[in-house]
């Protein structure tokens, strides 16, 4: 049974985290964190698919992906994001990574990295240097460390982002918990944010990337705030197996188990992402029904998420059913408009909006109050199969363009 309960990346056992004010380019803030885990860990991770890729993404790649080292630490900034930097971006992966392994006495190949911020700027390797010394003296297994960890690593965020569960497998407890940050530049095609999990399960490499890369498609690759896919995207998990219980080898239920508590994690930080998108106002939910495959449920479902029209129309409270319609109708896949019912569904009322190729007899000032709540469900029946997705995405405001006027002031 999975029981979700307080905590972040320090939920789980063995795990511990800092935060750290390094003044790498903000000011009265901390903008530096450190996961640590007191033993090695096995190490699974997904990264943006955009051409144009960070360094510490490069970075991370090369030992999660290719070496198959075990991992004890990630060291992150917010700030500046490591991209577009050339070689001397990869020397401050290489010497981060050297500098972290020194002071917590473990191997600079077993210090994953993560950086977030702005784009082409050089990281100050001094202030990485003071950052490190301060996240090793104050790294602690609180929860109060994850939950200033979780805060250092925030950008243009207006909260913190965390989550945490627990779940028995063979008998033993096992604890999930994770952190992420993204506001802006969210688009889905892995994984639109940094997001970092921990857990003390025991569980074979190949099969914990397996997990992560499934349920990423149902859950990080089904938001998207502005359209923008970053440089820095990255999602990693770090598994000690301090929980004790017996190692997953095979695709049984503790590994269904396992994988239903880390599509929760995933799915909750997935979530907070998409309401939290800049200048955000509520929360959009994109629902596909009764579509004739997966893949075309989930296209269908992004397609409404990612209609800037759709997003502004939710803004104004405009039931502009037009919209939706049209996003489902360019979205590349083919259905008969005159089958689709489509509704908005908010603060427990469910209204039909368009019908059997037409509007449907509905109050504008009704729709309008409807879609003043903080959550708004549009729900798209294809009446073509058995098929489902959900996606999750923001209204577009006046704000968003605020904040991304001026993000290098």
């Amino acid at each position: 049974m999975m029981e979700s309960i307080k905590g972040g990346v320090t939920a789980a056992e063995g795990f511990e985290a800092a935060a750290a004010a390094a003044g790498i380019k903000y000011e009265g803030r901390t903008d530096m964190a450190l996961v640590y885990s007191k033993v090695p860990c096995t190490a699974a991770g997904t990264f943006t698919s955009n051409v144009v890729k960070a360094a510490p993404v490069l970075w991370d790649r090369a030992i999660v992906r290719e070496s198959g080292e075990k991992v004890q630490a990630v060291v992150v900034n917010s700030g500046i994001a490591n991209a577009c930097t050339g070689k001397e971006g990869m020397n401050i992966c290489e010497e981060t990574a050297r500098e972290a392994g020194r002071v917590l006495g473990i191997p600079e190949k077993s210090v994953l990295i993560g950086s977030t911020g702005v784009i082409g700027m050089q990281i100050p390797m001094e202030r990485v240097k003071k950052g490190i010394a301060q996240l090793a003296a104050a790294k602690a297994g609180t929860l109060e460390a994850g939950e200033a960890a979780s805060r250092a690593i925030m950008t243009t965020d207006t909260h913190n982002k965390q989550a945490a569960v627990t779940v028995t497998l063979g008998g033993k407890k096992v604890t999930l918990g994770g952190m992420s940050k993204g506001s802006g530049m969210i688009h889905p095609g892995m994984c639109t944010m940094l997001a970092f999990l921990t857990t003390d399960a025991s569980i074979e490499k190949s099969l914990l990337q397996k997990a992560v890369s499934e349920v990423v498609n149902e859950t990080f690759n089904m938001i998207s705030v502005d359209g923008d896919m970053s440089t820095n995207d990255t999602l990693l998990v770090l598994a000690n197996g301090l929980a004790g219980n017996e190692e997953i080898r095979e695709e049984n239920e503790d590994y269904k188990a396992f994988q239903e508590a880390l599509f929760f994690i995933c799915r909750t930080l997935a979530m907070e992402m998409a309401g939290d998108g800049e200048g955000a106002t509520k929360l959009i939910e994109s629902q596909v029904l009764h579509a004739d495959t997966r893949d075309n449920a989930r296209i269908l479902a992004k397609a409404v998420i990612q209609s800037n029209l759709t997003k502004a129309a939710i803004f104004g409270r405009d039931a502009n059913w037009g919209r939706v319609l049209c996003a489902l109708g360019y979205s590349g896949v083919n259905f008969d408009p005159e089958n689709v019912d489509l509704y908005f569904e908010a603060g427990g009322k469910k209204m039909l909006i368009f019908t059997k190729g037409s509007a449907a007899d509905y109050s504008e000032e009704e729709a309008a109050e409807l879609l003043g709540n903080p959550k708004v469900v549009i729900l798209s029946d294809m009446h073509m199969g058995e098929e489902s997705a959900t996606a999750w995405g923001c209204d577009l405001t006046y704000d968003y363009v605020k904040i991304n006027a001026d993000y290098r002031s």
